[in-house]
């Protein structure tokens, strides 16, 4: 049944579109981080997230993009481990070789009140088994 027509005699569908606002919202960039943030949780819905705050799945899209790109800084969530650069108290000249025992040498890892001290020139292998038991007693 066609619910549009040219005689004014038969009645108009019941449907009325309200339309409010002056335009296009715009989303400041620390909600928007807080929102493409959220819709990358583990068992998240984009369009659930988009719906919960008024947005359009599509924004929600284009913030992640934007986010991958490095153009949208994502909020740190706290249960998300993540790598800071190391910062020395005192440099050393790019020639200069470290003088002393490899023995002396200290990697102190501090992680939620858990710290850890390796002695000596760790390998790759000991600091891979220093940071997988950090993990273990954090997700316990």
């Amino acid at each position: 049944m066609d619910d549009h027509s040219d005689d004014i005699r038969r009645p108009l569908s019941p449907r009325i579109e309200v339309y409010a606002g002056a335009g296009r919202k715009r989303w400041p960039d620390d909600l928007k981080a807080q929102i493409a943030a959220e819709s990358l949780e583990p068992g998240a819905i984009v369009t659930d997230v988009a719906r919960r705050h008024g947005c359009r799945p599509q924004q929600v899209h284009d913030w992640r993009r934007q986010a991958r790109l490095g153009q949208l800084v994502l909020p740190a969530s706290a249960d998300t481990l993540s790598f800071v650069p190391v910062v020395s108290e005192s440099a050393l000249p790019a020639a200069a070789e470290p003088t002393g025992s490899p023995e002396a040498a200290v990697v102190t890892v501090e992680l939620q009140g858990a710290r850890v001290e390796v002695r000596g020139t760790p390998g790759l292998a000991v600091l891979n088994d220093v940071f997988l038991a950090l993990r273990r007693t954090r997700s316990c």
